[in-house]
């Protein structure tokens, strides 16, 4: 026999249940880690009838034996437990106090039927120790335990079959065919005997309890046959859970790992004398044991290092194949909670496993949901990039935004494919939602932008074609100054629509609000129009000005006017004037639209033809009624009024005003050319001075030399006369043309002294070809050349001179 496994007292002998040592029993011999394969034999019988020596004998166990020099006396008290070395599966035997003791008196039957009861719910083998001598006796003591047995049977609520091994021992010479079926009559009997719930009145034996008998030599007298006979039936217990095998029914049986709270709380039942309902206590520690295991194996993943790096790496950005590798960490846990749970109650194991589950599930859902929100981000920001790459290689904004929503919608999709885990259905469809929105959110921001930019465009296209042609077609002002503004408006306006509405057709627009921004185009078109018309009122007068200055000062070749004294200052300047009033009406309303108004023929009439004097009585209080003595035009909105008819009166008061100075100059020119012309004596004179002058007219052509005097000083005088520009001084009037002649007369004199003396200095020159050739002619003829040359001479004007700055050499 090898070394016995040492032993622990379960319950003692008052019944207290011994936590600590059943704690280290199971440890020691991993008891935890054999699931189902395991067994539970426990023996009963009389006190001192050898139960521990067979028990130590079959599995080599060290329960205390009787000493028989001793005496005969209670040798086990309460109930021991130890492990039964060298036989698989793992077995653990319990050995029970002896019935029928005498140191308990009459009180034994309390914790008889106890320890009776313990050991039936928790064994799958009964060892029922009884003398061969016994047998066939109506009081011997085998009856009583039996009893005893098979009440505390009853009392387990749908109770597992057991199996009760009925061992013989001191067999004597009576066959044992015999024995055993007078041992069965016997405890068919006592079966028949014992009173059942009415549930099990008609209940066989077999239902209950697999009945097995071996029979044994005595131990005193023949040792060896007895070792030799244990040690065979020490075989049967190898195996003993499998098919076939020693032990019954183990429907009942309770996982390893959950045996040691099993028993405990078998016995606390037992203890407060209830029913024992064997399913509801399995389905108690199933719960009990799987409640831990789950605990357990979520406390192991809250701290599970690929868990905690995936959790980090999923908050700092996205993860790829996140589905797969949390899946795989799910897996792992809960395949190790079905290793551990596998041998418990089902509809515990897996209730217990959905809560896991669902608690797993409940602590890596946010990382989840993390892991969506990057992947809508990335999604989102790659949708932008590639929308906007489509936009600028040129692609029609609504074939783009189609594609582009159509292929990130579907990676999104793929990502939350891969994203997914094995163990839950984790709804995607609102982080969906939501990135649809966002994209279809920035598709409008786009729509809008690309909208504005594209509105802008043709905006500015109109702009340029309109506010400078405008601008001039004002500045012309005349009849049919607004027709042509409605002409160029409506044209460039319509061509404008047309680009621009095929430009839209990209954009996928609905008909209503594709005709909006044609409308608003055409407004625009209309606004510029209107305020380049609104901005040349504004400068009304001063176009007023400069038409009448342009008019009045230049000629119909756009010549400067001289005023010589045969122009009509009166006539021009009514002409003038007449023209600033049609500026001035044309500018006093916008006409875009034709209608017809009476703003030129209120104005002529007002301000032109209620300039003349007029004799008419009638004519006279027709005038005195101011047609312009009004803030708003006949026929004309004030939204379309741009000059009111009181503006226009003050206006035209303020032009007159301006104006009548350069009218003024203009008429004091003309009488003062009128009187520069007048330099000439009368004719009366002219016949005095010939009449009178006749004697010294003869003097000279009697004497040449004066003749010759008078010329040079005829030329000195032309020469002053064309320097000094005295006509053109005199033109001015007759005092500032004096004063400007005596200031400049000196300087002039100096010049022609100058000029005079240096053509004296220059050598002559030789005498051209064609003289020296002729024959020498009259002194005459040389000196008419050589005073015609002196005299171009001294007329040529001086470009050198300075008027305002005279030099004295």
């Amino acid at each position: 026999m090898g070394e016995g496994s040492s032993s622990v007292q379960l319950i003692d002998g008052d019944g207290f249940f011994n936590k600590l040592g059943l704690d280290g029993l199971t440890k020691a011999v991993g008891l935890a880690e054999c699931g189902l394969s395991y067994a539970v034999v426990s023996i009963m019988g009389p006190q001192s009838s050898g139960k521990s020596t067979l028990l130590n004998q079959l599995f080599y166990t060290n329960f205390r034996e009787m000493d028989a020099y001793a005496g005969r006396s209670q040798t086990t008290k309460g109930i021991w437990l130890a492990h039964c070395s060298g036989i698989e599966p793992c077995t653990l035997v319990m050995d029970l106090e002896g019935t029928d003791g005498r140191e308990r008196g009459e009180d034994d039957t309390a914790f008889e039927k106890q320890s009776a009861l313990f050991a039936l719910a928790v064994s799958d083998i009964v060892l029922i120790n009884m003398w061969c001598h016994d047998l066939g006796r109506e009081q011997a003591a085998n009856k009583p335990l039996l009893k005893t047995v098979f009440q505390v049977m009853l009392r387990l609520f749908t109770p597992r079959k057991t199996t009760l091994l009925f061992v013989i021992r001191d067999k004597t010479k009576t066959p044992f065919e015999n024995l055993e079926r007078l041992l069965r009559e016997d405890i068919q009997k006592i079966w028949n005997s014992v009173p059942k719930p009415e549930a099990h009145k008609e209940t066989p034996l077999s239902d209950f309890f697999v009945v097995e008998v071996v029979a044994l030599p005595s131990f005193e007298t023949r040792e060896e046959e007895f070792k030799e006979q244990v040690s065979s039936l020490r075989q049967r217990f190898f195996h003993s859970i499998a098919p076939g095998g020693l032990a019954g029914d183990r429907r009942g049986v309770v996982p390893s790992s959950g045996f040691s709270f099993s028993i405990q709380q078998i016995w606390k039942v037992i203890k407060e004398n209830k029913d024992l309902d064997l399913p509801a206590h399995k389905i108690m520690v199933a719960t009990v044991r799987c409640e831990e295991i789950a605990n357990e194996k979520l406390g192991s993943f809250t701290a599970d290092e690929s868990w905690l790096e995936l959790e980090e790496s999923v908050q700092n950005g996205h993860v790829s194949g996140f589905g797969k590798k949390l899946s795989s960490i799910l897996s792992f846990w809960l395949s190790r909670y079905d290793e551990e749970a596998v041998f418990f109650d089902d509809g515990v194991r897996a209730a217990k496993r959905q809560q896991l589950e669902s608690k797993l599930l409940q602590i890596s859902h946010p990382a989840y949901q993390v892991t969506l929100s990057h992947l809508r981000a990335r999604t989102l920001d790659d949708f932008k990039e590639a929308f906007e790459k489509l936009l600028n290689k040129g692609e029609g904004f609504a074939l783009a935004s189609t594609e582009c929503t159509k292929l990130f919608m579907s990676k999104f999709d793929e990502g939350c494919a891969e994203a997914a885990i094995e163990q839950a259905n984790w709804e995607s469809s609102k982080t969906r939602e939501k990135l649809k929105r966002d994209i279809d959110g920035h598709v409008t921001a786009v729509r809008v932008s690309k909208l504005s930019e594209l509105t802008a465009s043709y905006e500015a296209k109109l702009n340029e074609a309109l506010a400078e042609p405008v601008e001039s077609l004002l500045d012309a002002a005349g009849d049919d100054t607004w027709p042509a503004i409605r002409r160029l408006l409506q044209r460039e306006t319509s061509n404008a629509i047309k680009e621009f509405s095929s430009a839209l057709v990209g954009f996928n627009l609905e008909s209503e609000a594709q005709e909006q921004l044609c409308l608003g185009l055409e407004q625009y078109a209309r606004n510029i129009v209107e305020s380049k018309a609104k901005e040349e009122a504004a400068r009304v007068l001063i176009r007023m000005k400069d038409r009448f200055s342009t008019l009045f000062s230049r000629d119909s070749d756009s010549m400067p006017r001289v005023w010589t004294g045969r122009e009509d200052i009166r006539a021009i300047t009514k002409t003038a004037r007449s023209a600033s009033m049609k500026l001035l009406s044309v500018m006093a309303a916008i006409r875009l639209d034709d209608s017809a108004d009476n703003i030129e023929k209120t104005l002529s009439l007002a301000l032109i033809d209620s300039a003349g004097n007029t004799t008419n009585t009638a004519e006279k209080s027709i005038v005195s009624l101011d047609p312009l003595a009004s803030s708003s035009w006949e026929r004309v909105p004030s939204t379309r009024t741009l000059i009111t008819p009181v503006q226009c009166k003050s206006l035209w008061r303020q032009f007159k005003a301006e104006t009548e100075y350069t009218v003024t100059q203009a008429m004091a020119a003309q009488d003062a050319h009128r009187r520069s012309n007048n330099w000439l004596p009368p004719p009366w004179a002219i016949i005095a001075m010939v009449v009178l002058g006749f004697n010294e007219f003869m003097t000279l052509l009697r004497n040449p030399l004066y003749l010759g005097v008078l010329f040079v000083a005829f030329l000195l005088a032309k020469a002053l006369w064309v320097q000094l520009d005295i006509a053109g001084e005199f033109s001015n009037g007759a005092l500032p043309g004096i004063l400007s002649i005596s200031t400049k007369l000196l300087p002039t004199v100096m010049n022609l002294l100058k000029k005079l003396a240096e053509e004296a200095q220059q050598p002559a020159a030789p005498p051209p070809t064609e003289l020296r050739a002729r024959p020498q002619g009259n002194a005459t003829a040389r000196s008419s050349v050589a005073s015609s040359e002196t005299s171009s001479s001294l007329t040529s004007p001086d470009t050198s001179y300075e008027h305002t700055s005279p030099r004295y050499d």
